[in-house]
C-alpha cells in the first residue's frame, strides 16, 4: 500500500543547542507566541504593526522561517510533510 501524505501542516523546529522537534501548526503558533513574549526586543517593525502575539506569530509563520533571539542565535522552522 503506498504511503499517504497527511493534509495537516507540520513543522520541524531548530533551536540553538537543542535537537530538532516536529510540531503541528497549532503547536508551532503557540511556540512562536511564547518566543515573541520572551524576546520582545527581537520584534521588528513589520511585526509591531500587529496588535497581538497571536497575529504576530501567524505573520512569522506565513512570511519567514527564522527569528533572531540574540547575537549569533537564531530559531528556525520549516514546513514538512509527514507521511502516514
Amino acid at each position: 500500500m503506498p504511503e499517504q501524505l497527511l493534509d495537516e501542516n507540520h513543522y520541524v523546529l531548530l533551536m540553538p543547542g537543542a535537537p530538532e522537534e516536529f510540531l503541528s501548526r497549532a503547536e508551532m503558533l503557540a511556540f512562536l507566541q511564547s518566543l515573541l513574549q520572551e524576546y520582545p526586543q527581537s520584534v521588528d517593525a513589520d511585526l509591531k504593526q500587529y496588535s497581538s502575539d497571536w497575529n504576530r506569530a501567524e505573520r512569522l509563520l506565513e512570511t519567514t522561517c527564522e527569528f533572531d533571539i540574540g547575537p549569533g542565535q537564531t530559531v528556525q522552522w520549516y514546513a514538512v510533510r509527514l507521511s502516514k
